[in-house]
């Protein structure tokens, strides 16, 4: 039997956290592709109960800016989020939880919202 030597016990823990990095992102429904790529892909989907949607947007203004050009919708209603220096997301609804992806920041919404309607946020 081999003995237990640094490198093998630094290449184990390197196939762990590569192992817990892809079951994160399978958990919170990432694809890998958001993640290589520099925009987010579009989607559609209903999500507990509500229909989430999420496209890449030509609109500008100063909402929109912050958004890289992306915008998130729950039931038809405009939810704004914003790209963080990191890549990471933030919506109007979770400011203080970031996530990975406009999806996680729109179903993060979704369950912050608790059934409760979005309502239109007021631009300036």
């Amino acid at each position: 039997m081999p003995e237990l030597t640094r490198r093998r016990a630094l290449t184990a823990a390197a196939a762990v956290a590569a192992t817990a990095s892809a079951a994160t992102l399978i958990a919170s429904g990432t694809s890998a592709a958001e993640h290589q790529h520099g925009s987010p892909q579009s989607f559609d989907e209903v999500y507990k109960g509500r229909r989430i949607q999420g496209r890449p947007s030509g609109a500008g203004g100063h909402h929109h800016e912050h958004g890289a050009g992306y915008a998130v919708f729950i039931d038809g209603v405009e939810l704004h989020v914003m790209q963080n220096a990191d890549s990471s997301w933030i919506s109007v609804v979770s400011h203080y939880d970031p996530v990975a992806t406009p999806r996680a920041a729109a179903r993060a919404a979704v369950d912050e919202l608790q059934g409760a309607p979005l309502l239109p946020f007021p631009a300036n």
